[in-house]
C-alpha cells in the first residue's frame, strides 16, 4: 500500500532513534556480554494470531538503523492477513543487532497490528455506505505516528495529524470564546493574516449549534455525541452544504446504524486507545 505522507524515512528514523536511545542507554549489557560483536545470526517473525500485519516497513528501518547490512526476507507485507503460526519475516544480520532492536521492533509490529485489525473489522462494516472511518488525536504520546500508520494500514482514514493541519473548534474553543459565529469569523481573519489555508470544522451538540455553524459557513460540521435520532435530523438540516462528522461514544455496533443518518465521516478514538496487541514473536534461528 502507497504510505500516507508523513510516513517518510527522517520521520521514522527520528522516532526509532528515540526509542532506542531510551531502551539501550550505555549498552545492552546481556547482550554485549555474551554475543561476540561480528556474529552473523538469523531469526524469525513469528505471527501468534490471526490479524491483520502492520509494522513491517517499520521492523526493517528498526534493524537497519542498527545494522545497514542486514538483510530481511519479507513474506507478509502491511496490510495482509495472517494467521497463527504464519512467518512475516526472516531477518540475517549481526546477532548483536538483532537482539537490541527484538523489543522495539515488537513493540511497535504487536500494537501497530492491534490496531490495523481493529480499523480493518470496523471499517468492513462501512462497506456500500459512503462513510469512510476516520481516527482521531487520541494516541500515546511520541508514538503517534506509529498509530495513524496502523489505522491507514488497517483501512481507515487519518483525521488531522495534530493541532497544525486543520482548525477544529471543541466545545472548550466555543466556550471560552463565547459563541460559533465569533469564533469562525476570527478563525477566517487569522488564517487570511497568515496566508494559511486550512479547513475549519467545528464541534456541535445541538440543531441549534449545527444551524449556527451552517451560517458560519465552515468545512465540516462535528455531530458530538448526538443520538442517532438527532443526527439523522443535523444531516438532513446541513443538507450537503458541508462536510459532516459523527463523533463521541461510537461503538462497533453502531456503525451501520451512524451511516445510515447520511453522514460523510464516523471518528472514533477507540481505533488507537482501545485495540489489543496481537501476539507476535521473535524467534532464533540457529545457523
Amino acid at each position: 500500500m502507497k504510505k500516507p505522507s508523513y510516513i517518510t524515512h527522517k520521520a521514522l528514523q527520528k522516532f526509532i532513534q528515540l526509542a532506542l536511545e531510551e531502551d539501550l542507554q550505555e549498552g545492552d549489557h546481556s547482550t554485549l556480554s555474551t554475543i561476540p560483536k561480528d556474529l552473523i545470526q538469523k531469526a524469525q517473525c513469528i505471527i501468534k494470531e490471526e490479524c491483520i500485519v502492520a509494522g513491517i516497513a517499520l521492523a526493517e528501518q528498526i534493524f537497519k538503523t542498527l545494522d545497514k547490512n542486514v538483510s530481511v526476507e519479507i513474506y507478509i507485507k502491511d496490510g495482509e492477513s495472517a494467521k497463527a503460526g504464519d512467518i512475516a519475516f526472516t531477518v540475517t544480520g549481526k546477532a548483536q543487532a538483532i537482539l537490541q532492536a527484538e523489543r522495539l521492533m515488537l513493540n511497535c509490529m504487536q500494537r501497530m497490528s492491534g490496531i490495523a485489525t481493529l480499523t480493518h473489522d470496523w471499517d468492513s462494516r462501512l462497506v456500500g455506505t459512503k462513510t469512510k472511518l476516520l481516527d482521531t488525536r487520541k494516541t500515546t504520546p511520541n508514538f503517534r505516528i506509529c498509530e495513524k500508520w496502523a489505522v491507514a494500514i488497517g483501512g481507515g482514514t487519518n483525521h488531522r495529524y495534530g493541532l497544525y493541519d486543520m482548525i477544529m473548534l471543541k466545545d472548550n474553543h466555543i466556550d471560552y470564546n463565547g459563541s460559533i459565529t465569533n469564533a469562525v469569523k476570527m478563525c477566517k481573519e487569522y488564517l487570511k493574516k497568515n496566508k494559511k489555508k486550512l479547513k475549519i470544522e467545528v464541534e456541535t451538540r445541538n440543531l441549534e449549534e449545527v444551524q449556527e455553524a451552517i451560517d458560519a459557513k465552515v468545512d465540516r460540521i462535528m455531530l458530538d455525541n448526538m443520538t442517532v435520532a438527532m443526527m439523522r435530523k443535523a444531516v438532513k438540516l446541513i443538507d450537503g452544504r458541508c462536510e459532516t462528522e459523527a463523533s463521541g461514544g461510537v461503538t462497533r455496533a453502531m456503525l451501520k446504524e451512524i451511516a445510515a443518518t447520511g453522514v460523510d465521516y464516523i471518528s472514533a478514538g477507540a481505533l488507537t486507545h482501545s485495540a489489543k496487541n496481537i501476539d507476535i514473536s521473535l524467534k532464533a534461528v540457529r545457523q
